[in-house]
């Protein structure tokens, strides 16, 4: 399938809505199973990473009632116990699930088959999977060893302590952070590289919002969970999601256009809400208003180039790489060398895709450095790689440049089913 993005030769502002977040969806799913009692979680996203996630939990034989069309989910659980010793399980392309779930399976008492689509045995896992071998956990793998999938479990005779690399994922520590209280005893997670730890910061709110608390060593950079630590069932509201707003705010200076989402607030959670920073030093200004942050464009339409370390929030690369060509000066991205192991290698497909544009890019030691357009990009087709990011994002240059196509645009049903929908309701 082919979306032929339309240019805007009239562009009005923007005022839109987004799903809920992805990462706030998935860590409340897997704290409100862990929690003593009913949980209700509202505003959720449903896509096919969290509607794997449910489905993960509803084998495990959690009970979830699930209302997509007033966006909750009602979950019970039950202090940190699985009801079922054995299960089936199959965590598609979802990074989150694959992580959480597999911590979770490999902390608990049972037997547990996990399995994944293709895309997902190529993502990284060993760094999770060896440290829950040290917790005591037993893998049997099918295919390749420390990918899925694989049979996981635990008989309980677990280490007081752990080790936890981050530089391919923080994933991995959020996933063993939210499920540490499994073990009933005091432990602590040894934490080295510093990837994504604004992610792990949502973590540990979101935990603490639970009512579990942990201890951070910062002189030791570790990870305490206490004995008798336990989560509570609460109602909770889910932000709207900031990495699929971003796409919208990025419309801003790329239209000269203001741009509003939502329920979108900088005290929000997710650490994408660093982007904004970008799009101020770009020459835009933001409002935070009742209704959500409005972005304004450059007053003189001169997108500022520059660079930008995007480490902490790396999902944005792609956003930005999509606006870049369009910046008066060269655009340089920074700390994103681990998208390569993501949904697929980021870095290449920004490369071929901006090429395809017309565009001159340069490949650095640790991202990108990517030159101005003296016209409108070149007609071509995206190549997406069947990464809803790489969609999503090269929808952008298509507003401002005849002739841009994406190629299997249904791909972003992974986190945002109907962004071509809201898209076309949004800015035409």
């Amino acid at each position: 399938m082919i979306y032929k993005v339309k240019k805007i030769d009239h562009p009005h502002d923007i005022v839109t809505s987004v799903p809920g977040s992805k990462s706030i969806t998935n860590r409340a799913l897997l704290i409100a199973a862990l929690a003593n009692g009913r949980s209700v979680l509202k505003g959720c996203l449903f896509s096919d990473d969290s509607r794997h996630f449910i489905d993960a939990l509803i084998q495990l034989g959690f009970p979830a009632a699930v209302d997509e069309e007033k966006r909750e989910i009602t979950i019970t659980g039950f202090g940190g116990k699985i009801p079922k010793d054995k299960a089936e399980i199959n965590v598609g392309s979802a990074g989150t699930a694959a992580r959480f779930i597999t911590a979770l399976l490999g902390l608990s008492k049972g037997r547990y088959h996990i399995t994944s689509s293709e895309q997902m045995k190529k993502r990284p896992m060993k760094d999770l999977l060896v440290s829950l071998e040290k917790l005591g956990a037993h893998i049997e793998y099918d295919e390749e060893e420390y990918h899925f999938p694989f049979v996981i479990g635990n008989d309980g005779a677990y280490a007081d302590s752990v080790d936890i690399n981050v530089d391919k994922s923080s994933q991995f520590l959020s996933a063993l952070l939210i499920s540490a209280m499994v073990m009933e005893k005091t432990f602590t997670i040894n934490v080295t590289g510093s990837h994504g730890m604004s992610y792990v910061d949502m973590t540990l709110k979101m935990m603490a919002q639970f009512g579990l608390d942990v201890i951070y060593d910062s002189k030791k950079g570790s990870y305490i969970i206490s004995e008798g630590s336990a989560y509570r069932a609460l109602e909770y509201d889910i932000e709207p999601d900031v990495s699929a707003a971003c796409y919208f705010y990025a419309m801003s200076p790329l239209l000269g256009v203001k741009s509003q989402v939502r329920g979108v607030h900088r005290k929000s959670l997710q650490g994408d809400v660093a982007f904004f920073d970008v799009l101020v030093d770009m020459g835009c200004t933001l409002s935070d208003e009742k209704e959500g942050i409005v972005c304004i464009p450059p007053h003189n339409g001169h997108m500022h180039g520059g660079r930008w370390n995007l480490s902490a929030f790396s999902d944005q690369a792609l956003t930005l790489a999509a606006i870049a060509p369009f910046a008066k000066e060269p655009v340089e991205i920074e700390g994103i060398s681990h998208i390569r192991l993501q949904e697929c290698d980021r870095i290449n497909a920004i490369m071929v895709n901006l090429k395809a544009m017309g565009v001159q890019v340069d490949e650095t030691e640790t991202g990108l450095k990517i030159y101005p357009l003296l016209d409108e990009a070149k007609p071509c087709q995206i190549e997406t790689f069947d990464d809803h990011r790489v969609a999503m994002s090269f929808t952008l240059p298509g507003l401002v440049s005849d002739g841009i196509e994406i190629i299997d645009p249904y791909c972003c049903r992974k986190t945002f089913e109907d962004f071509y929908e809201v898209l076309e309701k949004s800015v035409y």
